[in-house]
């Protein structure tokens, strides 16, 4: 059985609970890039984010919670599917994925986004 330290799997996670400070709800396509996130696919953001410490993952890992948004501004007009957390300090995309269900917005509105969970599977 393979085995990996936590602080191994913390590493990698790390970066997002330092470094991703901005979140965008995305349009047509999971972004690859940081441009592609932040203005190509964005429908809107939530900056002054502060994704949680790497903490215990079930079964076996480790995970970051990132945090509920009530306040995200709408800069677009479309039906977003996909998040984006990015580092705009250092214009790098850090993680992206899909919505739990996709959600119709309107520019000069508010998204609302539930709290969701970014992990690493522990060695199986």
């Amino acid at each position: 059985m393979a085995y990996l330290h936590d602080d191994v799997l913390d590493l990698g996670l790390a970066e997002l609970d330092v470094d991703a400070t901005r979140l965008d709800i995305c349009k047509t396509a999971c972004p690859t890039t940081y441009t592609q996130a932040t203005s190509t696919y964005t429908l809107g953001n939530k900056t002054s984010l502060n994704v949680g410490s790497p903490i215990a993952r079930s079964p076996s890992g480790r995970k970051v919670v990132v945090p509920a948004i009530t306040d995200g501004a709408v800069t677009g007009t479309d039906t977003a599917a996909y998040w984006a957390l990015s580092d705009p300090g250092t214009s790098r995309l850090l993680a992206a994925g899909s919505l739990s269900a996709p959600q119709g917005v309107t520019n000069g509105n508010t998204f609302t986004l539930a709290s969701f969970e970014i992990g690493i599977p522990g060695p199986a």
